[in-house]
C-alpha cells in the first residue's frame, strides 16, 4: 500500500514539474516589449481622449516592429480610420498620421471578427531601430471627422522584436 502511494506521488510530482517547465518555456518565448489594449468608454473616441502607452527598450541594437492595435464594432460606420501618432522620447517629439483600410470595398470587416467586434494589429513602423536604451512614449489620437468616433472599443499598441 505503501508502494502504491509513493508512487502515486511521485507521478504527480512529475506530472506538476512537466507542466511548470513547459509553462516557463511559453512565458519565456514572449519577444514583446509592450501589448496594451485600453477600453475606450462607451465606445466614444473623442480628440481629447489620447491612449498613452510607455515603455522601456533595453536594447536599441535589435529592431523592433511598432503597431497599432484596434477593436471596434459592426456598427463602425467607415472603412478607414485616421489616427495620429506621437512617438515621444523624452527629449523631443515626432507626430505622424496614418490611415487604414478596414473594410473591402464591398463593406467586409478586413480585421479578425469575434461576434460583433473585429480586431486588427496595423504596422506603423518596421524594422525600427530606437536612437537610445531608455524611456519612451506612443500616445494615439484619433483623426477623424466625427467627434466622438463611434463604436471603437479598444486601442492599444503593440511594441515587438522584429524577427
Amino acid at each position: 500500500m505503501a508502494q502504491k502511494i509513493n508512487l502515486l506521488l511521485n507521478k504527480r510530482q512529475v506530472f506538476l514539474l512537466a507542466f511548470l517547465l513547459i509553462t516557463s518555456l511559453f512565458v519565456g518565448c514572449t519577444t514583446s516589449v509592450i501589448d496594451s489594449n485600453i477600453e475606450i468608454a462607451d465606445r466614444r473616441w473623442t480628440y481629447r481622449n489620447h491612449i498613452s502607452t510607455p515603455f522601456e527598450i533595453k536594447d536599441n541594437t535589435r529592431a523592433y516592429n511598432i503597431y497599432f492595435k484596434l477593436r471596434h464594432t459592426a456598427d463602425y460606420k467607415y472603412a478607414n480610420i485616421f489616427i495620429l501618432a506621437h512617438f515621444k522620447d523624452g527629449k523631443k517629439m515626432v507626430t505622424r498620421r496614418y490611415q487604414y483600410k478596414l473594410a473591402k470595398n464591398d463593406g467586409e470587416w478586413l480585421g479578425s471578427g469575434s461576434g460583433n467586434v473585429f480586431s486588427y494589429t496595423l504596422p506603423m513602423l518596421t524594422n525600427y531601430h530606437f536612437p537610445r536604451n531608455g524611456k519612451f512614449e506612443i500616445e494615439i489620437e484619433q483623426n477623424m471627422r466625427d467627434n466622438p468616433l463611434l463604436e471603437v472599443s479598444d486601442v492599444g499598441v503593440l511594441v515587438d522584436l522584429a524577427q
